[in-house]
Formats: C-alpha cells, structure tokens, sequence
C-alpha cells in the first residue's frame, strides 16, 4: 500500500509540474509574439493556439484566426497549414465534424504540395480522427497507418504514441482484443519514449475502455482515475469529461449506483463549463438509460429532455414527436400513480378541492409572469429608445464637428489664405516701385516678404490638417498615406499596408477613421517613444479593419482611462458612430497595439 502511494503522488508530482511548465511555455509565446514581426510572428501565434486546445477553445480560435491571417498575408504557406490543422482540431472537439474535415483536407493539400513529409503525420493522424467519430472504421484505419508509418520514419515518438493507440481504438470496435492490446503497449511505449503526458492520458483513457469492455472492472477503474489525474494537471477539460464518463459507466455497471451519479455530476460539471454540448448529449442520454432501468423515471425523463434540448440546439431540425410520445408516456404512468395513491389515502372532494386549489394557483403565476414579461418588454423598449437618442446625440455632434471643420478650412483658405496672397501681390508690386535708400531697408523688406510667405504657408498648412484635400479627392487610403509621409522617418519609421481600399467610402466614415487614425498616430508620437509604427487598413467581406501597432512604452490602459479619458472616449465614440468595435492591447513596457473593425453591414 506504501508503494502504491509513493507512486500515485510521484505522478501527480510530474503532472502538475507538466501544467506548470506549459503555463510558463504559454507566457514565452506570449512575450516572443509582442516582439516579433513577419513569418516568425505567424508561427508563434500559432504555436500560441496549438498551447491553448486543451485548455480553452476559444481562446484557442482567437490565436489561430490570427495566425492564419498573418500567414496568408506574408505568405507563409507551411505555418497556413498548420493552423489549419489546429482550427480543425479546435471544431472537432466542438463536435463540428464536417467543419473539422473541410480544415484537415484544406492543410493536407498545401502539406503534399509544400513536399513536408514530416508535418504529414499529425494532418493523417487527425483526418483518421474525423472518420472515426462518424464511425467510417476502415477510412479511419487507412489514415491512422498513414500517419503512423511517417512519425516512426522521422522518429516523431509522440505522433506515433497517438496513432498506435488511435488504430488500437479502431480494432476495439472491431472487437479484435489481441490487436487492441498489441497496439495499446505500442502506443505506451512511445509514449514513455517521448515523455508526453497528454499522450500517456489518451492511451490510459483507452486502456481503461478496453478493460471495462472485457468487464476487468477494477484494472479499469485504476487507469482511468489515473488517467484523470494527467487530465486535470493538463487542464484538458476534453480529457475529464471522457474520464469521468468512463469511471461513471465502470461503476455503473458494478452496480454501485452513488459513485457512478457522483461521477456523472462531475462529468456533467466539466461539459457544461467547456461547451461540450455533444459530449452532453451523449452523457444524458447514457444516464436516462440508466435511471430508466431503475425505474427511477422522474429522474430519467429529465435527463432525457436536457438531452433532447442540446440536441435541438446543435440540430436545425428536432424530433418533437418523440420527444412528446416519451413525455405523455411519463405524464400518464405519474397521474396513475397519483390516482392510486389519493384514492386510498383522500376521497374525491378532497381531490376536487386539491385540483381547484391547484388550478387557481396556476392562474396567478400566470397572471405574474405575464406582468413580469410586459414589464420587461416595456424596459427593453424604454432602454432601446434612450440608445437611440444616443446615437442620433452622437451622430449629431461628429457630423457638427466636421462641418464645423470643413467651414473654418474653407474660411481659412478663400478667406485669410486670399488675403495673405493678395498682400504678397502688392508687396511685390511695391518693391519694383519704391527704390530702396540702402541694403538694410532692402533686407527688411524681404524679410517681411519672407513672413507673408511663411504665413500663406501656415494656412494652407492648417486648412489642409482640418480637412485634408487628399480626403476629399482621393479617399481614405492616399489621405492617411499622405499624412505619415509627413512624419520624420528619423524619429518615427513608419509602415503603411493597405488592401482592398480602390474604391471610395461614404464620405462619413472616410473622415471618421481619417479622424481615429490620425488621433492615433499623434497619441504614438507625443506619449509612446516608439521608433517603428506599423498601420495596417483592410477592407474585405467582413468590413474594414484597422490595426495600429507601436513598439514604444506602453502604458496601464484602466490608469490612462482614469486620468485622461478623454482621448479615449472621444475614439471610442467615434467608432460607436459606426457601429464598430476598438480594442487597446497594451502594458508598461509591451508597447500598444489598436484594433478596430467596422463590420460591412455598417458600411453603405
């Protein structure tokens, strides 16, 4: 007993230590991405989103929708394809299957071109993955040997330990025990060969589904708590569930009912937390079985209908009809229940009078939740309204400012700009016609020719800062392209990327991103320190988005919005304007990356 102890808290030992190095793994991507730029930027993002597949799904997407975007953009094909894996791996542990296979086939098809045997295995290893989940067993098999034929070649151990144990799943179902076992020792093998607790969990998983399959109870109870104990330190939440499940259904068929429920609780916990709606349809539909068999129908019905309910959910198309025979099956054998037990313990006016009583008490929570639904239709329609005037408030205000803007450059221009033109005219005309008594009074009279000139250029200077002609001639693209080509390159280098931009926007939002760019790049100037600027304007079928991105200082975004929320709020109400999002990414000494999208319905 001391023996088995001192082991269970060696590996727990180990794989809390394996949590907390990728924790730390995590936060080196993290720091590496802020400081890199180009390929070397795409494959640490994606290397980020491959880090997070087990730990969360969503952040995982977040990290290789950008990845692939920086892979397109520079054209990084061999990163492409492996984010393209990732976001397929992603979908299929969401149960997206067709989704998950369109990304595996899309990867494959550069990884053949690109000649990457080595990057082979995993794509094989995961389209082998889709097949089996759709139960196409020998597609499964055919790509599983694929796989495993490549990572031994290159000695990938840790692909291999995946694909021994993922073709021993395949002869599981197939019932060929001795083929199972075989390949379960291999994938151990390699397993222990590559130090991989992730894939020591899954071979553990499934070597306790074999044993449970051949009803060896307690060898399966033992791998699969192990097993569970590499998913939490992993914090793979995939992982738990299934482990759960299995420990649940092991002891459900020992028949020791209480930890079977405990365990199903558990399993249910981890599911709803990580979005696993399919696992859960799977895990109460096993569970209404089981109560069913009990003849605890209360409790079976309900985890049929929270079945039912995910179901419908992920389907367009429910089966009421099942889902009503079931529920009137259940209403009935409940009345009959009913009915026996009040005519042997009431008579039939205390029933009147129970069924009145019950009657009356549905009308008044009626009665509640129809004044509780008008009341809060009438606060959703009130709050909708206040938004509205908002919205016009603000509108109202920008489309003032820029009018107002447009009328002081015009004043600006034909107005002081013609005088300052015309007062240089006559000067000129003056000095060809008063002869000069010496030099001195000839270099006074330049000099002030000289401050006319400096003043006509200050004009135009500011007429065009308040209202750019590039704007207004050539649109959004050549006006912010026109304004950083005035910045000092010495001071601040400055790189400009556009695409998509050949036509012209409506003139509103033109001025109103010239206006948010422009306060951006100023904010960079004045308080940042950076000496590169990267800006980035893209317009495709999703909307316009914009990312401006400094290596300057940073600052403590929830401080600057304390202090001067001003400038933040005037951009932010101006991307509210359009009805587009902002985004600050930054920290003391991270340097500061602004994101903003305007989504295309909101462009007309």
């Amino acid at each position: 007993m001391f023996r088995l102890i001192t082991f269970l808290i060696l590996c727990f030992s180990a794989t809390t230590l394996f949590a907390q190095n990728q924790r730390r793994v995590i936060d080196s991507l993290n720091t590496l991405v802020q400081s890199s730029t180009g390929k070397n930027k795409a494959a640490l993002l994606a290397s980020l989103a491959d880090e997070y597949i087990n730990i969360s799904g969503d952040t995982a997407m977040q990290y290789v929708s950008k990845a692939l975007h920086a892979a397109k953009k520079y054209s990084d094909k061999k990163t492409e394809a492996k984010a393209l894996v990732i976001q397929g791996t992603i979908e299929k542990n969401r149960g997206a299957f067709p989704e998950a296979l369109e990304h595996f086939l899309e990867s494959l098809k550069i990884t053949e071109a690109l000649g990457l045997d080595e990057n082979l295995a995993r794509t094989y290893n995961s389209i082998g993955i889709i097949y089996k989940k759709t139960k196409r067993w020998d597609e499964a098999l055919e790509y599983y040997k694929k796989s495993n034929k490549l990572a031994l070649e290159h000695e990938q151990f840790k692909a291999a330990s995946y694909t021994y144990n993922n073709i021993g799943t395949i002869y599981l179902e197939k019932e060929d025990w001795d083929a199972v076992e075989a390949y379960y020792d291999s994938a151990v093998m390699y397993a222990e060969k590559a130090d991989d607790s992730r894939a020591m969990a899954t071979v553990l998983y499934n070597m306790g589904d074999l044993y449970r399959a051949q009803k060896k109870y307690d060898r399966s109870l033992a791998v699969s708590i192990r097993c569970l104990k590499y998913d939490k330190a992993n914090e793979d939440k995939y992982g738990m569930f299934m482990s759960y499940f299995q420990i649940a259904r092991v002891y459900e068929e020992m028949r020791l009912m209480e930890l079977s429920a405990k365990y199903t609780d558990s399993a249910e916990q981890v599911a709803i937390a990580a979005k696993m709606n399919r696992e859960r349809i799977d895990l109460y539909g096993w569970r209404s079985n089981v109560e069913e068999r009990l003849e605890n129908f209360e409790q079976a019905f309900d985890y049929y209908r929270k079945s039912r309910m995910l179901r419908d959910t992920m389907l367009t198309e429910t089966t009421a009809r099942q889902i009503s025979e079931l529920q009137t099956q259940y209403e009935t054998e409940k009345k009959e229940q009913q009915i026996a037990l009040q005519q042997s313990e009431l008579s039939r006016k205390n029933f009147i009078i129970f069924g009145i009583s019950g009657i009356l008490l549905l009308a008044v929570l009626s009665g509640y939740f129809a004044y509780s639904r008008y009341k809060l239709t009438q606060q959703a329609k009130l709050q909708k309204a206040i938004l509205q005037q908002q919205e016009l408030a603000t509108q109202a205000v920008i489309e003032a400012e820029e009018r107002e803007r447009k009328r002081i450059a015009g004043d600006l221009h034909d107005g002081v700009g013609q005088v300052m033109s015309a007062a240089r005219m006559n000067m000129s005309v003056i000095s060809n016609e008063i002869p000069f008594a010496n030099d001195d009074q000839r270099k006074a009279f330049d000099k002030a020719m000289a401050l006319v000139d400096e003043g006509c250029r200050e004009v135009r200077n500011v007429s065009h800062t308040i209202m750019p002609n590039a704007l207004l001639k050539t649109g959004l693209a050549s006006a912010i392209r026109d304004f950083v080509q005035k910045i000092d390159h010495r001071v601040l280098e400055v790189n400009l990327y556009t695409d998509g931009l050949d036509e012209r926007l409506p003139s509103n939002i033109e001025i109103v991103l010239y206006r948010v760019v422009q306060e951006c790049v100023n904010n960079v100037i004045k308080h940042s320190g950076a000496n590169t600027l990267d800006i980035t304007l893209v317009k495709d079928e999703d909307g316009i988005s914009i990312t401006i991105e400094d290596n300057g200082k940073g600052f403590d975004l929830n401080e600057a919005r304390k202090k001067e929320g001003v400038g933040l709020q005037n951009l932010q109400t101006r991307i509210n304007y359009l009805k587009g999002t902002i985004e600050w990414d930054t920290a003391p000494g991270k340097g500061t990356v602004v994101t903003i999208h305007v989504p295309q319905t909101n462009i007309s």
